[in-house]
């Protein structure tokens, strides 16, 4: 199998808040857009974001088109942890976690966008030994 690239596909009840939260404080772009419908793309990964209005006719199986949200974590791993925490904090994130250290070397923190969904960022560190 060659995977020339991801996509991840959420349903939300109101796309245009989580693809402009996506927008400001993730550096994702609109690719491409339609009614209930919008496809983001980052300049630095290959993982698309696709956000579905739900309750869209044409989600398929449609025994599962509810909201996303509930156990899911969109994970994002980056370099500087608490430089881009203090950024997307000024610039109005909800805080849902400040930047905490698992005792595995996993810093992290995580903020909510207005459709409930939690955006994480994760940093690796070196724990001592």
């Amino acid at each position: 199998m060659n995977i020339t690239q991801t996509a991840l596909s959420l349903n939300v009840a109101d796309v245009d808040a989580s693809a402009g939260f996506a927008e400001t404080f993730f550096g994702y772009e609109a690719a491409m857009a339609a009614d209930g419908f919008v496809s983001l793309r980052h300049p630095d990964s290959n993982t698309n974001l696709i956000f579905l209005a739900t309750g869209l006719s044409t989600f398929k199986p449609s025994e599962i088109a509810g909201s996303a949200g509930q156990g899911l974590l969109l994970v994002f791993v980056v370099d500087d942890l608490d430089g881009e925490f203090a950024r997307i904090e000024a610039a109005g994130a909800r805080v849902v976690t400040p930047p905490e250290t698992e005792p595995w070397g996993e810093r992290f923190c995580q903020f909510a966008d207005p459709n409930g969904l939690i955006w994480q960022l994760v940093q690796w560190v070196d724990q001592p030994a």
